[in-house]
């Protein structure tokens, strides 16, 4: 505690009153939340009673590993650290009872959902386009995020909005069919089911009776409720969030849920930290200038004692492909100048395409580098196919699996037998495969559909039989052969190269297998047991974020919050990238400006902004403008490298470190 500064101090000690911490960028924010939580437990509320909440597994970890080192286990027992989406699931869990569900929920992903929609899109209402199934899937994301259930969507819908509304009744009583839920029901059904049923509200209050929540201020309206009705009206909680900070407005992020916490609770407690750990004075000079330029309900300005620091590069290029070259050479040469390692750089960008040039120049310049958020091999739609085939031959009553693959490839079984089928199954408490072969089916499904069924779950049961009793690899590859599964990857994708890319993935993930299955024992080689331990791997948590090592980081602005780095490169800073240019057309500058912000303050030393004068889009160059943002910074705080010649004795030192990088490729 005694190396806190005395706002953390504060922050830490105010339990008597519900407080809103103010955190800046690089302000200490998860100490505090860390130490406050040992603070409660030495102030006599036992461990099991404390929640803390953050937005990501990692997140999560690395608070839970922070409170580790400052209570023992005895005193840590019971302790919830958690993201908002797994507290809601282990309530689901818990009361699925009260809400009419089954036990072992089985939770929709985004495929999954897009597949049950496009399912009853097929053989729905005629008005329903089936090409608008993104669009359909991000309204009802939308409603659920801004706490609106079917019932209200449709009561209060437009004529424009009415189709969809209509759609999400169908897809919310589906997924009850299911036994199912998606990433959005488990902030929404909790809050309903405690809305529905005080005497649970009250048991989980019981068991929550101090929250902690981290960046609050990517909360949606629907998060906001989970808190709040969590929270009571004592409101013991701590809410620690950054309104400039808030860049996920499109995932229905509400920075005004700051400002709504001092209507709803007059006792709260408003705490800034605005002393900043990680930048020279000069970059947060610039950032707070930026941010200026957006309204705040709250003002705050970073400052620190780490040193003012160099002007912020502001370099021009005549095209995308010199602006990559030269950044890779500015990266060449300031490591050569200053030593240090190649994990000290970040390049940052807006899109992730714009990494594919910067990719190669660091290739040719033979740099490590490692692209943050790259899409985990298991995220790929036919390696879940396929897994989910493997999961049900070793398990007929995994019902998540049953329902990815049952139409997959087309078996002719629609939505309507399978919404009756899921209503059976819950009735009698059983899985989706034996609700098939059950003779009470009759009474709810034509003999056609119980026909067809069946020929499935006989398939299903023969190739699972052959796979444990014969050459298991062999029997799926002939499996996929038997489902046709490269005509359905060719039919339903966009170009023959895509499809050419599933098929090769689906024969990678076989060789995977069979390299797990060699290198286990004669009693571990069973399908089964690999299947189990590739369910047990954190696939959400794939990007390898620890083992990056040292290699220069490519990242989107999004995917750089929360991080930091000694020098970082905030690339393509023009008008329609940095603004983007969906933002101009909305007008949500707002949330651009913030964007920029978090870039500038992921630096620790050094900031560059770069920006190109004519850009390759779609096979055509185009003019470009700089970005509106350059001209909100302090022009005193900026050099301007393409203003002046560079001097003689620059040119020559940036020509020793290119060749010093070209020796050190060649040996």
């Amino acid at each position: 505690m005694a190396k806190l500064n005395p706002q953390q101090q504060e922050a830490v000690k105010t339990i008597d009153h519900p407080l809103l911490v103010l955190a800046g960028a690089g302000s200490g924010k998860t100490r505090v939340i860390t130490e406050k939580i040992a603070y409660l437990v030495q102030q006599g509320t036992p461990a099991r009673y404390i929640a803390a909440l953050t937005f990501t597994n990692k997140a999560a970890r690395e608070m839970k590993s922070r409170v580790t080192k400052l209570l023992d286990d005895k005193q840590s027992r019971g302790l919830r650290v958690s993201t908002f989406h797994s507290l809601g699931l282990d309530i689901l869990r818990k009361e699925h009872k009260a809400l009419g569900y089954k036990s072992g929920l089985t939770l929709f992903d985004e495929q999954d959902k897009h597949t049950l929609l496009r399912n009853l899109i097929a053989h729905g209402s005629s008005d329903w386009d089936i090409d608008a199934v993104d669009f359909y899937s991000k309204q009802i994301g939308d409603w659920k995020n801004a706490f609106i259930t079917p019932e209200s969507a449709i009561s209060t819908a437009t004529d424009e909005s009415h189709l969809i509304a209509l759609l999400y009744a169908d897809f919310t009583r589906n997924l009850k069919a299911y036994n199912a839920i998606d990433f959005d029901d488990l902030i929404l059904m909790p809050v309903l089911l405690f809305q529905q049923h005080p005497e649970i509200l009250e048991k989980w209050q019981n068991k929550i009776r101090y929250l902690l929540v981290d960046e609050y201020q990517d909360t949606n309206i629907t998060q906001y409720e989970l808190v709040r009705i969590l929270a009571g009206n004592l409101g013991r909680f701590t809410v620690v969030g950054d309104d400039d900070q808030s860049i996920y407005a499109w995932r229905g992020a509400q920075p005004k849920n700051l400002e709504q916490l001092q209507k709803d609770y007059p006792r709260l407690q408003v705490i800034k930290l605005e002393q900043n750990y990680r930048s020279a004075g000069r970059i947060l000079k610039v950032a707070n200038h930026l941010i200026a330029n957006n309204p705040h309900a709250f003002e705050k300005k970073l400052w620190s004692n780490l040193g003012f620091g160099d002007p912020l590069k502001v370099i021009s290029h005549k095209d995308d492909r010199t602006e990559s070259t030269q950044i890779v050479s500015e990266i060449i040469h300031h490591k050569f100048r200053h030593g240090g390692r190649y994990s000290d750089y970040a390049i940052l960008y807006r899109g992730n395409h714009q990494s594919r040039l910067f990719e190669r120049s660091l290739r040719e310049n033979n740099i490590p580098y490692f692209i943050s958020g790259s899409t985990s091999f298991f995220a790929y739609s036919e390696i879940k196919d396929i897994l989910a085939y493997l999961r049900l031959f070793v398990n007929q009553d995994d019902d998540a699996a049953f329902l990815r693959i049952i139409n997959t490839p087309r078996r002719e079984i629609g939505p309507t037998t399978l919404e009756k089928l899921g209503a059976y199954a819950n009735e009698r408490h059983i899985s989706l495969f034996a609700a098939c072969y059950e003779l009470g089916l009759t009474q709810s499904l034509a003999e056609k559909s119980i026909f067809r069924l069946k020929k499935f779950g006989d398939w299903v049961l023969k190739t699972a039989e052959e796979i444990e009793r014969g050459d298991t690899f062999k029997t799926i590859e002939q499996f996929i052969q038997q489902i046709n599964y490269e005509a359905w990857l060719h039919e339903n994708s966009k170009t023959q190269a895509a499809a050419e890319r599933k098929i090769k993935n689906v024969d990678d993930l076989i060789d995977w297998l069979k390299r797990i299955a060699d290198k286990e024992t004669e009693k571990e080689k069973t399908l089964a047991e690999i299947i189990s331990k590739i369910l047990l791997m954190d696939i959400m948590e794939r990007n390898q974020e620890e083992e990056a090592g040292d290699q220069v980081s490519l990242m989107t602005l999004h995917a750089s919050k929360g991080l930091e780095f000694p020098h970082v490169f905030l690339i393509g800073v023009e008008e329609n990238i940095l603004p983007h240019q969906a933002s101009i057309e909305t007008d949500n500058i707002e949330e651009e400006r913030r964007l920029t912000y978090v870039g500038i303050t992921r630096a620790q030393k050094s900031c560059t902004l770069s920006y190109c004068t004519h850009r390759k889009r779609y096979g055509e160059v185009s003019e470009c403008e700089p970005s509106r943002f350059l001209n909100e910074l302090p022009e005193e705080d900026l050099e301007w490298s393409n203003k002046k010649q560079l001097e003689p004795e620059v040119i020559k030192q940036r020509g020793k470190a290119s060749l010093a990088n070209l020796k050190s490729m060649l040996s």
